[in-house]
């Protein structure tokens, strides 16, 4: 049986074979090992047992990275070198072991590439409306309390938080199956078989044109980290999180562009500012000299998180009701309406091209889109009816 160091990279290389099986040994861990198949490739413990061996799987290959699957070979050959039976073990493990709480950290753990906004939409699943959960093994969640639960949030919290929080469950609990052995189905199926997932409407909301001058004059009223976060929104389509995030090295004002290394999507973003904003981040920027935050904030985190209030005191005082991201559809409502090429809207939101082959040949950098946002800039001032 050949020997090898298991990599991530190593593993992946290994080729399957055309027919059978073919064990390859860990060099690292004694009884470590890795079966490959025509199609797959799972980790396996190894061991003896009362003078017998036992081979246990440890979990598929594409799932589990090494360092973590040689971790868990290791509690399974302690066990056999104990004398416990491994396949009993495993079964007793996977139903009682692991909670709902452990799950998430496992899950994130496994998946280090996750955006930021990803891990932050799961960790606020678990906290907000998991919590009373997260001390219970996640092989005792039934379909009754998802269920029941799904129902709770919808009736708390909304029915598209309710479908989240599911969604979420659902994408932890398939995981943790897939690395252990055992494994109850997946609870959250219940919700399909019941036919009970809620609908989900996409929301259309803008700011209209005719509202465009109460609405602006609102939000010149706001204090100076509300108004300025606000008219980034509408004058960059940006998505909330990416706003309140802002560091100023991510921002040139003198080659007058924003660069994030990462977005929602894991692409990076690069946009040209137009001179609207130029002007404001300058002026924000002595109000904020020593801070690594564009808005900066006593928080935990650094930086402004939520906006809801900001966003409150301007609809009360315009009579206006919007919600930050509606401010997202309005930037892009009026780029479209100035008939910007198809191409460069995608790019200003930063949206993929999908399986769009011709769109994956062209290439749009920042200064190919700053004549759009000036335009689209000059078109919000003159709705705004500001001189």
């Amino acid at each position: 049986m050949p020997s090898l160091r298991f990599t991530k990279s190593a593993v992946a290389a290994i080729p399957h074979p055309k027919s059978g099986q073919k064990i390859y040994r860990d060099t690292q861990l004694r009884g470590f090992g890795l079966r490959v198949g025509t199609n797959s490739k799972v980790y396996i413990a190894e061991g003896q047992v009362n003078g017998r061996t036992h081979r246990v799987s440890v979990g598929r290959a594409d799932l589990l990275p090494p360092d973590i699957a040689r971790k868990l070979a290791l509690s399974d050959l302690s066990d056999m070198a104990l004398g416990k039976n491994p396949c009993a073990e495993r079964r007793r493990k996977a139903q009682e072991q692991i909670t709902v709480e452990q799950a998430f950290a496992v899950f994130f753990s496994a998946r280090p590439n996750l955006s930021p906004h990803t891990v932050e939409s799961y960790r606020r699943t678990a906290r907000l409306y998991l919590k009373p959960w997260l001390g219970k093994p996640i092989a005792e969640i039934t379909g009754q309390m998802v269920l029941g639960r799904h129902q709770q949030i919808a009736q708390e919290h909304g029915e598209v938080a309710a479908n989240y929080a599911m969604r979420h469950l659902r994408s932890i609990h398939n995981y943790t199956a897939a690395t252990r052995d055992g494994f109850p189905p997946n609870p959250v199926k219940i919700i399909s078989q019941a036919r009970a997932w809620y609908p989900e409407r996409r929301r259309r909301g803008v700011i209209a044109a005719h509202d465009m001058p109460v609405w602006f004059e609102a939000v010149m009223r706001e204090p100076d980290y509300s108004r300025d976060l606000m008219l980034i929104a509408i004058f960059t389509g940006m998505r909330r999180n990416e706003i309140a995030s802002l560091r100023w090295k991510n921002i040139d004002l003198i080659g007058r562009t924003l660069h994030l290394p990462s977005t929602k999507n894991g692409d990076e973003l690069n946009l040209p500012l137009c001179d609207f904003l130029v002007d404001l981040l300058r002026a924000r920027r002595a109000l904020v000299p020593a801070s690594q935050w564009v808005f900066p904030s006593t928080g935990r985190k650094g930086h402004i998180v939520e906006t809801k209030k900001f966003t409150a005191r301007v609809a009360a005082r315009s009579g206006v009701k919007f919600t930050l991201h509606d401010l997202r559809r309005t930037f892009i409502t009026i780029a479209e309406s100035l008939d910007i090429p198809h191409y460069a809207l995608k790019r200003l939101l930063n949206h993929r091209v999908g399986g769009d082959v011709t769109g994956g040949y062209i290439v749009i950098d920042a200064e190919r889109l700053r004549a759009s946002v000036e335009q689209v800039a000059t078109r919000i001032l003159e709705l705004a009816a500001v001189a």
